[in-house]
């Protein structure tokens, strides 16, 4: 009996074999031409992609948006070469069962990748909106550097130290950004003090002086700000402020070390004093100190 069942389940498996093989020789001209059609579809899809790029050129696109547009313009052939294979092999009804599907898993999928979306959504914000673009030196999330990359999950910035730093996009879209390169100068802010003993009007007229000679943007004294600011412990604090010809962060750190080289050098020729901190103690007369082990 077992011997009977089992030449029995052979047989219909044999069976099966033949039709599956008499099915795929009925339609090997069907795979070829699902194959063709599939090499036609990607290369196709490499071609109408360089070909969007071109036309975008004309455009006042960013890069990034240009190539967020040509990728899904290349996603769109494919997608339509692979539903006409499926269409060419008579898969009609996994095509409905596939699009049936789509819309849970799309949820599924939606739900479990909620940061991703987010930050996906907030890349095509970055790549389209003109506040941000690649080669500006901006400052967000308590990060500065230079922007070299925006994608659909992070913003790439380089920092002054050539360290890469990549910033999620939703933080970039949620949190205040300072752009150092939307106009053509940056202003230098110097804080420093001097002692209670200098000729406040002397000190004044020197450090403007001294900046116009060591930067050739600054023309006249006008353009020096120049402001006592409080009477500190040890010193009378003041902020000098001038502008530069750069947009750059470090250039504007490199500027501040020029300048505070050169104020302490025409302080020191003209002996004005920088205090440090002090503290003074007053004891009465009749405190007596001893040392007691």
């Amino acid at each position: 009996m077992m011997e009977l069942q089992f030449s029995n389940a052979w047989q219909k498996m044999l069976e099966k074999m033949h039709s599956w093989l008499d099915s795929i020789v009925l339609n090997i001209p069907n795979i070829i031409i699902a194959i063709i059609v599939f090499i036609l579809a990607l290369l196709a899809s490499k071609y109408i992609s360089k070909l969007a790029l071109r036309l975008m050129d004309k455009t006042k696109l960013q890069l990034s948006m240009k190539n967020l547009i040509s990728k899904m313009v290349s996603m769109i052939v494919v997608l339509m070469g692979l539903f006409l294979i499926l269409g060419i092999l008579d898969l009609g009804k996994a095509l409905n069962t596939i699009l049936a599907g789509a819309g849970v898993v799309g949820l599924a999928v939606g739900l479990a990748l909620q940061g991703a979306l987010a930050n996906t959504y907030a890349g095509i914000v970055l790549s389209y909106i003109k506040h941000i673009k690649f080669g500006d030196w901006i400052e967000t999330s308590d990060y500065e550097g230079e922007v070299v990359n925006i994608d659909l999950r992070a913003v790439t910035l380089k920092q002054s130290d050539n360290n890469l730093v990549y910033i999620p996009n939703k933080l970039v879209v949620e949190s205040p950004i300072k752009n150092f390169s939307t106009t053509s100068q940056s202003r230098v802010i110097l804080d420093c003090g001097v002692g209670y003993e200098s000729d406040l009007r002397a000190t004044r007229d020197l450090v403007k002086k001294t900046i116009i000679s060591e930067f050739d943007a600054v023309q006249n004294k006008d353009e020096v700000i120049f402001l006592y600011k409080e009477f500190g412990d040890s010193s009378i604090n003041f902020e000098t402020r001038f502008w530069i010809k750069s947009t750059s962060a470090i250039e504007v750190a490199k500027a501040k070390t020029k300048a505070i080289i050169a104020i302490k050098e025409a302080f020191d020729q003209n002996n004005i004093n920088i205090p440090f901190p002090i503290r003074t103690l007053h004891f009465p007369d009749k405190v007596a100190i001893t040392n007691e082990v």
